[in-house]
């Protein structure tokens, strides 16, 4: 677990590039089962199109700040992908799980917000937090956006996310509290998290409207996920 930096960088300027608008569904997304996936899109699936790595970083990220550069962010054909752990972040909108009093980084904003314009809900909702621009990776050329969508896998499970924050611009591998609860990690943004073995892949030029239905999220990637696997 890194030491979290206290000033998180703000939100980038909207993204240029043309994006695939994916309304929510009118019910809920699939059911989870004792196949421990969420969607039709297994985890092995996944990560089977995931071994090896083409590096379209300029350089590595850390995954915490006592830590070496070890993380290429990787491309792949409709996606971008990497390997880390997950810290928790717990930032937006003020809860029973996520406060001051929870988490002693807690901001109450988080870089992208809800169609309200209110911070996310980090209990609530699977969101996945990408590093600030750098000489390292620009998010934004690469056709990642805020509300873009996510597969997070770990332990062979998978949730469907979006991106909703931006965090410093040289460690990697952060998601919500909702998104390590999900996963069956410690959500705890003090003492939680995991140490490794979580990749992260989000689907170019995606964007769930609005970001903070995670219905929508979960029909949209299932959508991706089956593309990414037979392209690639």
């Amino acid at each position: 677990m890194r030491t979290r930096t206290l000033a998180l960088a703000a939100a980038s300027g909207a993204a240029l590039l043309a994006t695939v608008t994916l309304s929510p569904a009118a019910h809920a997304g699939p059911a989870r089962g004792a196949n421990l996936k969420e969607g039709s899109v297994s985890a092995a699936d996944l990560l089977a199109k995931v071994t090896s790595c083409s590096q379209i970083s300029n350089g590595k990220y850390r995954t915490d700040e006592e830590t070496s550069a070890t993380v290429p962010v990787c491309g792949k054909n409709g996606a971008v992908f990497w390997k880390a752990d997950m810290d928790v972040d717990c930032d937006g909108e003020i809860t029973a799980a996520c406060n001051e009093d929870t988490d002693p980084w807690f901001q109450n904003g988080t870089a992208f917000e809800t169609s309200a314009g209110k911070p996310l809900n980090a209990e609530k909702l699977p969101y996945v937090v990408v590093p600030s621009t750098s000489s390292i990776w620009n998010y934004s050329d690469a056709g990642i956006k805020g509300g873009g969508v996510v597969a997070v896998i770990y332990n062979n499970k998978v949730e469907y996310a979006v991106v909703g924050d931006t965090g410093p611009n040289k460690i990697i591998g952060e998601a919500s509290y909702a998104t390590a609860k999900a996963l069956g990690i410690d959500p705890d943004p003090e003492t939680g998290g995991a140490e490794s073995g979580v990749t992260y892949i989000l689907f170019k030029n995606s964007k769930v409207s609005p970001i903070e239905s995670h219905s929508a999220a979960v029909t949209a990637g299932d959508a991706l996920a089956k593309q990414f696997i037979q392209n690639n």
